[in-house]
């Protein structure tokens, strides 16, 4: 499975763009270390996880702490082994139905000005990709165009 995550980070009002790499690791903790070390003193770390076109999960570090995160659907727990890493408490590591629904907590964003219901409705919406969403959450931040140039080869 292919997949492209990025973080956006904001210390004060400025939000950066920054790749990421989740090659190696083993657990969530590892995911949030990794989130951690992208800028130590950020007040928001967001990351966005797409993976093949299919699946969307944005994971959520405010001051560091207390990890959330959702996903577009629940299916990419059992897609593969990021999958299962990321969504591990989420999906209690039952397997998931086809077709599942997203998981998680669709009101990570609300604060950061998309709702709930936003992200929702766009994950429902038909013929749109993981990076589609990407895009449009991150143009709200005003941080879409540096999350775009890292995309680029």
């Amino acid at each position: 499975m292919t997949y492209f995550a990025v973080a956006a980070v904001r210390i004060g009002t400025q939000w950066t763009a920054h790749e990421l790499d989740f090659d190696g690791v083993d657990d969530l903790d590892e995911v949030a270390d990794r989130l951690r070390d992208v800028v130590e003193d950020a007040s928001v770390t967001l990351a966005f996880v797409e993976a093949d076109d299919e699946y969307l999960t944005v994971l959520r570090l405010d001051d560091g702490e207390d990890l959330r995160l959702f996903s577009s659907d629940a299916e990419f727990a059992d897609s593969s082994k990021l999958g299962g890493i990321l969504l591990a408490d989420v999906t209690d590591g039952e397997p998931v139905e086809m077709d599942a629904d997203p998981v998680g907590e669709a009101d990570l964003l609300s604060d950061l000005g998309v709702s709930a219901q936003a992200l929702l409705a766009l994950c429902a919406k038909d013929g749109i990709l993981p990076s589609d969403i990407t895009a449009e959450v991150a143009g709200r931040l005003g941080i879409g165009d540096d999350i775009e140039e890292l995309r680029e080869p």
